[in-house]
């Protein structure tokens, strides 16, 4: 049972011999249909000999006029028609739809009623001829039994005035009076809120402060002391504009902004949730996403092929075709129950997670809400949820359910590959031909040398010749060379077509009781369907993708607009950038989000135009300096009066510490997984056998669901169970001793010092002077550079009674100070 169902089921679940009717009364639904006449004679008797006497015997007691658990009554029509807290039992001409048959079944481990004991076979079948019927009562009246009209549920034109469900225009610029600040239009929105509200922004960050800050947020890592250096000496007016296009062409670009997405996408190396088994080709949708960034590949077209990659135009060469199957991996990357008894169930609850990744990493918006009910806050119908499930359930992204079930993967071989296994085929089957062969003429020969009444013993190899034996064993020989010889072709987990189907509202998002079959189709709140239905003999993924690039979709440039926003200034205009419904945070700048929505579009779907806008602004190259009078009106600075001071995600402050104590590995792509694919990662023992021992960039570090990298852990990385656009930014204690004491601090500061002390030609000052350009971008104070060596001489001092070389205490105190210099402030947050 997935998270949300099962909090469904728990909701109204109480203690007592009645519990699960109980939670029958809970997960109760409103009849779709009441029945069409009035019961006859013959069914009202039907209802007194055989069904009254079943309730009383079986629900009164807890169910009755006395007691109402859960504010269930059963001993009236009323109580039965409108049923407990969330309504009927029944749905009258439907048991299969009526949750009171599925639990008098026990269809499901969660939902049996009675508790104790299963009803005989005679009062199931009694119950489900009297729902078949109609559920005649005497004296009822049936408008209890009225089902309320769909239609009617959402005003959809009413709902279509919410603003992110707007088609998104371009407003005009809005009117400022300290012109002369305006670097881009940007500017001009931003301008235009602080002066409406008497606030003036910060003055310009220094020139080093601007390239460490852009470094690190297009990077992920420090500027080097050339770059710093080049970028000071440049007074050209297109300086800092010369340093974010190198910044942008450069490759660590997508390995640090491909995280970004990896967060969204819920990335992961294995499925996490029960058996915990690799995900060993995921890397490959991993390097994908890294690639298709640093190569600017249009934003609708990267959704498409994640998406339908393997349905969109003929490829125009194999390396085009494997880059989109690998793309739609991001439909099977999310958690999965490989051992849930139910298949059925298993598929839904998977499914589902895809519904709710798609909805809220490209539209922001919590669809999967909708699986048990209509959205209780914005118009996503279950009728809109099954739509897209149809698409879905047609996508096939399971070879199978079974215990334990296995996800597809497709085939990246080219044809050479394939003929070349293909020969081994043929080589391991003519061998075997041969075997055979022997084996059949073995036998009979001993059959006919036994006689009448022979009978050939199970293992009868013992018996053949010598000759045979030696043959034998030669051509099994030749097999197992050949299977162990034999090449594997590449392959990718990601999604293919299977058998086109349109699945039936789940009520209560259970699939034991199913009522209407839903076709395919998008949600109609966002107006924009597809011109035609979705295709008979497709799943529909290429046009539901399709349809979600379009340029009329209200959500798709706002959101992604939005997250890259907030992925610059940690904040998003919309600070909710998972939720553009009603529960989201309204903008605090909704023109600026919208103008660049509809740049972006314009600029061919480029999100490096969009960063080098964003970028270029005056807005991005304020200095954080504090202003009282601006916090006092504008606390959280969401008017952006300044820019935040933020701490450095985790990988960054990993490959930090490895890029400036000379230990980084700046290698490319590729697997850093020790574990085979599909085999176990972290058993039930709790033993994990991945390593991290690696100085490869973090992006590249195995992520394991359910037992992430210590380190990631500490410095608030990302959930791979679930999508997170907007990661925390904790501090807490266990990241300092983190700095003070591991390994990998350990072995960086002592690389770092004896780098420094190699440098014999320099003085004690010169090094300090050298340690702080290397860590922080820039020079120590006087004062800085005579504390540290104060430092340095004190320390020293305190270890020569327990090391008497001094050269290893020199060695030592330096390894200290670096280590002070990783875990400064400083070192870790951005200003």
């Amino acid at each position: 049972m997935s998270a949300r169902l099962r909090d469904c089921f728990c909701t109204f679940v109480t203690q007592g011999s009645c519990g699960l009717l109980i939670a029958l009364a809970a997960l109760s639904v409103t009849p779709l249909q009441a029945a069409e006449k009035e019961p006859d004679q013959q069914q009202i008797q039907f209802f007194e000999a055989k069904i009254r006497p079943l309730l009383i015997k079986h629900c009164y007691d807890c169910h009755g006029a006395d007691e109402q658990e859960s504010g269930l009554r059963v001993d009236t029509f009323k109580g039965i028609a409108q049923g407990g807290k969330a309504g009927s039992l029944i749905v009258p001409g439907k048991p299969e739809q009526s949750l009171l048959i599925t639990a008098v079944n026990y269809q499901s481990n969660d939902l049996q009623m009675p508790p104790d004991e299963k009803m005989s076979k005679e009062e199931i079948n009694d119950l489900t001829n009297w729902v078949k019927m109609g559920a005649p009562y005497p004296n009822a009246d049936l408008s209890l039994l009225r089902a309320p009209s769909d239609k009617g549920k959402y005003d959809l034109e009413k709902e279509r005035e919410f603003w992110s469900f707007q088609t998104v225009k371009k407003p005009t610029l809005p009117e400022v009076k300290q012109k002369s600040w305006v670097k881009n239009p940007i500017d001009q929105f931003i301008l235009h809120q602080l002066e409406q509200t008497g606030l003036t922004p910060a003055r310009p960050a220094d020139k080093r402060t601007l390239i460490r800050r852009t470094t690190f947020d297009l990077t992920g890592l420090p500027p080097t002391r050339q770059e710093i250096d080049n970028f000071l000496s440049d007074s050209s007016p297109d300086a800092f504009e010369k340093v974010v296009d190198r910044l942008l062409a450069s490759p660590h670009y997508g390995e640090h902004w491909g995280r970004h997405w990896l967060d969204v996408a819920r990335y992961a190396d294995s499925n996490g949730l029960d058996e915990n088994i690799a995900y060993g080709t995921a890397w490959k949708y991993r390097d994908y996403v890294i690639n298709a960034l640093n190569k600017d590949k249009p934003y609708d077209e990267f959704i498409k092929e994640q998406l339908a990659g393997d349905l969109m135009e003929p490829a125009k060469n194999v390396e085009q075709r494997n880059e989109r199957l690998i793309a739609t991996g991001f439909l099977s990357l999310g958690p999965k129950v490989l051992a849930e008894v139910d298949a059925v169930k298993m598929e839904m609850d998977i499914i589902d997670e895809q519904i709710n990744t798609i909805g809220i990493s490209m539209m922001g918006l919590t669809m999967g809400c909708a699986r048990c009910h209509d959205h209780k806050f914005d118009p996503i119908s279950a009728h809109d949820y099954y739509g897209l499930a149809g698409v879905l359930k047609s996508t096939k992204i399971m070879e199978h359910y079974n215990k334990v079930a296995r996800w597809h993967e497709n085939s990246l071989a080219t044809d050479a590959e394939l003929k070349i296994q293909s020969d081994f085929d043929q080589k391991i089957k003519a061998e075997n031909d041969k075997i055979a062969a022997l084996v059949k003429a073995e036998n009979e020969r001993l059959v006919k040398e036994g006689g009448k009444d022979f009978k050939l013993p199970a293992k009868p190899e013992g018996s053949y010749s010598k000759e045979a034996q030696q043959q034998l064993k030669t051509f099994r020989d030749q097999v197992a060379k050949l299977t162990k010889e034999r090449p594997e072709v590449p392959t990718a987990l990601g999604a293919a077509e299977r058998e086109t189907i349109d699945v039936p509202i789940h009520i209560r998002g259970s699939h034991l009781t199913l009522g209407e079959t839903v076709p395919r189709h998008v949600p109609v709140v966002l107006s924009q369907q597809p011109q035609n239905p979705f295709p008979e003999k497709q799943s529909g993924r290429l046009k539901f993708a399709e349809w979600l690039a379009s340029r009329q979709h209200p959500l798709t440039s706002r959101v992604i607009t939005n997250r890259v926003w907030r992925w610059h200034f940690g904040k998003g205009i919309v600070a909710t950038p998972d939720n553009f419904g009603k529960l989201g945070a309204k903008p605090t700048n909704q023109p600026l989000l919208d103008w660049m929505a509809v740049k972006l579009m314009e600029e061919d779907w480029s999100l490096k135009q969009l960063h080098r806008l964003i970028l270029l602004s005056n807005t991005w190259q304020m200095s954080s300096e504090f202003n009282s009078q601006a916090a006092a009106v504008d606390p959280d600075n969401k008017l952006m009066w300044r820019v935040d001071v933020r701490r450095l995600d985790a990988e960054s402050i990993r490959d930090s510490i490895l890029t400036v104590s000379d230990g980084l590995d700046p290698a490319l792509g590729g697997s850093l997984l020790n574990v085979d694919n599909r085999a176990f990662v972290f058993n039930h023992e709790s033993k994990d056998g991945v390593t991290y021992d690696f100085n490869r960039r973090s992006i590249y570090l195995p992520v394991i669901r359910n037992h992430l990298y210590g380190m990631f852990m500490l410095f608030d990385y990302s959930d791979a169970s679930v999508l997170n656009g907007d990661r925390a930014s904790t501090t807490v204690a266990p990241q300092a001793l983190f700095l003070l004491n591991s390994e990998l601090v350990e072995e960086a500061s002592h690389r770092m010092a004896e780098t420094i002390l190699h440098q014999t030609a320099l003085s004690p000052e010169q090094k300090i002077q050298e340690l702080f350009l290397k860590s922080f971008g820039r020079p120590p104070t006087e004062m800085e550079v005579s504390k540290s060596l104060h430092f340095l001489e004190e320390l020293e001092k305190e270890l020569q009674a327990e090391e008497a070389d001094s050269e290893k205490r020199i060695t030592r105190s330096w390894q200290v100070l670096c280590q002070s210099i990783f875990a400064s402030s400083e070192f870790i947050y951005l200003r």
